[in-house]
């Protein structure tokens, strides 16, 4: 299958931006504080790490790059680009067809939030190791 172009792929993104994905003027509620940033990393650690890895830019996650679409790195350009209301949307309701599921009613409103504060702060590529279902680290995923 051919990777799509780079007309198409500015369509998608540029669609996803100002279409999509909603509230884009939405402001955190949550403040960005180490210690949001610290609950984030632990809400991130038991709900995204299976497919995002540990450091939020798929470190270990064995299957990321042949979905398709590929899951993003949440450190690229195109993830840090979404506004903190757009972030959490895309938390909330999921994006389909991408296989991101929605967390409406698994986590809280400041649960999310708190994951936005964390996606903000992601420590460098590799540095947390791989999830622990691939790798059989018995650490726990959120870094405790």
């Amino acid at each position: 299958m051919k990777p799509p172009g780079d007309l198409e792929t500015r369509t998608v993104q540029w669609t996803k931006h100002h279409v999509t994905v909603g509230d884009r003027d939405v402001h955190n509620p949550v403040p960005d504080t180490s210690m949001n940033v610290d609950a984030g990393k632990q809400v991130f650690g038991y709900y995204c790490v299976v497919c995002h890895g540990r450091d939020g830019q798929n470190t270990g996650v064995p299957f990321a790059a042949s979905l398709s679409p590929p899951i993003p790195s949440l450190a690229s350009r195109e993830v840090q680009s979404y506004s903190d209301g757009q972030l959490k949307w895309i938390i909330e309701h999921g994006i389909a067809p991408s296989g991101m599921p929605a967390a409406k009613g698994t986590l809280s409103d400041d649960e999310m939030w708190q994951a936005v504060d964390y996606i903000r702060h992601l420590p460098p590529a590799g540095s947390l190791g791989e999830p622990q279902v691939y790798s059989g680290n018995t650490d726990n995923e959120s870094g405790r």
